[in-house]
């Protein structure tokens, strides 16, 4: 599996929260549910995004154009970015006026269906997803993205947001797999193209796959992270001295390479210990350690925590990056892949 399958693997939404909103001017949404990542698009009509995350943009979308935001800062969408708020959505996805009332019940317009308006009678229809925990999108993944990433509506989209549109509405069978499915395949579109954009701001151990040198160690480091790396080893499968891979390494990925691989292991343990079943000696095996002792001791060097605190929701509030560091030392700002819309 190269670099980019195995980031792009990473969202798996189980039960996420999906809603389509039938909006009329004036409307203003406030969102304060802490999620880790949401996506969110239009099937009608135009909105802008309004970020808290200091060095964010305000970005407006239209139909079609689809937006990944980065949590767990709060953000605003609204017709215009000076409308006042109307609704707040929280933790709970209940939805409550500034005065306090909830009016989650007397808004709702059907399955998974919300707004102020009959469906289909809105100047504004919004279709958005929202992934309820880091584990379904992995800490590496939302360690490295911008707070705002849109991908401006195109062919390869359409399709996608039609069906969506379609089915969040419906009751059959298995629909919430249906629908985490066709989530996954839209946000993994837009990461496509920024991942592949140059200039876009991906993150540098990702970019740096196309060095000569250090894109062979990474690989080797991604596709077998449990294997007992030495960077004696590394560098005579890559074909270099190991003072020229160490140098190399460092130079392009900020990290010498047993660092990096230690980082790397800890975000895949992390991820591994939010699965239900998962043992602290089956985790330690899967990513390189002798044992579950090796393993906690490892974590709690580097995390603070042992997996078995991590587990338990001492850090439920961290998001972790592919080097171990919290996402809010990621990086911030908004990212158009392409012209805005207007």
């Amino acid at each position: 599996m190269d670099m980019l399958a195995g980031l792009l693997a990473g969202p798996q939404a189980r039960g996420a929260f999906l809603l389509k909103s039938v909006l009329n001017p004036p409307w203003s949404v406030r969102i304060e549910d802490r999620a880790p990542l949401s996506v969110v698009t239009m099937v009608r009509g135009s909105a802008w995004l309004l970020p808290d995350d200091q060095g964010a943009e305000p970005v407006r979308i239209g139909p079609g154009d689809v937006a990944v935001v980065r949590g767990p800062v709060p953000y605003t969408v609204a017709d215009l970015p000076d409308t006042p708020v109307q609704i707040t959505v929280g933790p709970d996805q209940r939805c409550s006026t500034p005065q306090g009332e909830d009016v989650s019940d007397s808004m709702a317009l059907g399955v998974r269906t919300w707004g102020v308006a009959r469906p289909g009678a809105g100047a504004a229809v919004m279709l958005s997803g929202t992934y309820q925990a880091p584990g379904e999108v992995g800490g590496r993944l939302l360690g490295a993205l911008p707070t705002i990433l849109v991908r401006p509506a195109g062919t390869a989209d359409a399709t996608l947001i039609a069906l969506l549109a379609s089915e969040i509405s419906s009751e059959e069978p298995g629909q919430e797999v249906v629908l985490d499915r066709l989530l996954d395949l839209l946000l993994i579109g837009v990461l496509r193209a920024w991942l592949a954009a140059p200039g876009s701001g991906a993150p540098g151990w990702f970019r740096a796959q196309a060095d000569p040198v250090v894109g062979p160690a990474l690989r080797l480091l991604h596709e077998s992270p449990a294997h007992g790396w030495t960077v004696e080893e590394l560098a005579l499968k890559v074909g270099v001295s190991r003072a020229s891979l160490a140098r190399r390494f460092t130079e392009v990925v900020g990290e010498p390479p047993v660092g990096y691989l230690t980082g790397w292991r800890l975000t895949l343990a992390a991820d591994l210990l939010r699965e239900p079943d998962a043992t602290v000696e089956r985790v330690a095996r899967k990513v390189g350690y002798s044992s579950a002792f090796a393993l906690s001791a490892a974590f709690k060097r580097v995390r603070g925590v042992s997996p078995r605190e991590f587990r338990s929701g001492a850090t439920s509030t961290e998001t972790e990056t592919a080097t171990g560091t919290a996402v809010a030392q990621g990086p911030r700002g908004t990212v158009v892949l392409g012209p805005a819309a207007s």
